[in-house]
């Protein structure tokens, strides 16, 4: 069955560094977009960032730009975020989501969440001195 795995998070420092990892199994990973999304308590699960199946569509939203990085290595069936400079702000836990569709009926991805439909058990990211 569609597992996707995520791991990575942790405790770090304002201004440190995490890179998450989202391990995907039971479908082709090459033929579809993944997108990162989290939810900070109190908040709305909110869209971070996606990729199309060969990251030839990237998008990330406005508070992380120039900051996150996301990737794919289809080969190990992984995609990743990296995330540099962090904020306290960006404390939250973080998933990683399958698209619904696969990639000839949407080339490109999409941040909302109602596009994707399977759904790792999230990590948790706490930046905090």
């Amino acid at each position: 069955q569609v597992q996707l795995v995520e791991s990575g998070g942790g405790l770090v420092q304002p201004g440190g560094s995490l890179r998450l990892s989202c391990e995907a199994s039971g479908f082709t990973l090459d033929n579809y977009a993944i997108g990162w999304f989290r939810q900070a308590p109190g908040k709305e699960r909110e869209a971070v960032s996606c990729i199309s199946r060969r990251a030839g569509s990237i998008v990330y939203t406005d508070s992380v730009k120039g900051r996150f990085t996301i990737s794919r290595d289809n080969a190990k069936n992984t995609v990743y975020l990296q995330m540099n400079s962090l904020k306290p702000e960006d404390t939250a836990v973080y998933y990683c989501a399958k698209d619904r569709f696969s990639f000839n009926l949407r080339p490109v991805c999409s941040t909302a969440w109602s596009a994707y439909e399977y759904w790792g058990q999230a990590t948790q990211v706490t930046v905090s001195s």
